[in-house]
């Protein structure tokens, strides 16, 4: 199973935009493949959204999950 993530801001910068990952169950071994594959993101700080909610927790994914990375927002 492939699953597409969207990365925003400097992640998409550091990753070179939005990227594809084969053979991930879970947020947990999202992480883990995202790391190996784009060591720049290692030091990142960011937080994973799964079909548009904030997780917290290790999340299962399927085909049609829809991933994002968000860097830290800020605001006034």
């Amino acid at each position: 199973m492939s699953v597409k993530i969207i990365l925003f801001g400097k992640l998409a910068d550091l990753a070179g935009g939005s990227v594809s990952l084969d053979n991930v169950a879970d947020t947990d071994g999202l992480i883990i493949a995202l790391h190996k594959d784009y060591p720049a993101l290692n030091n990142a700080k960011y937080v994973i959204a799964v079909d548009k909610q904030v997780i917290k927790e290790n999340t299962m994914l399927n085909k049609n999950s829809m991933v994002a990375l968000l860097p830290p927002f800020s605001g006034g």
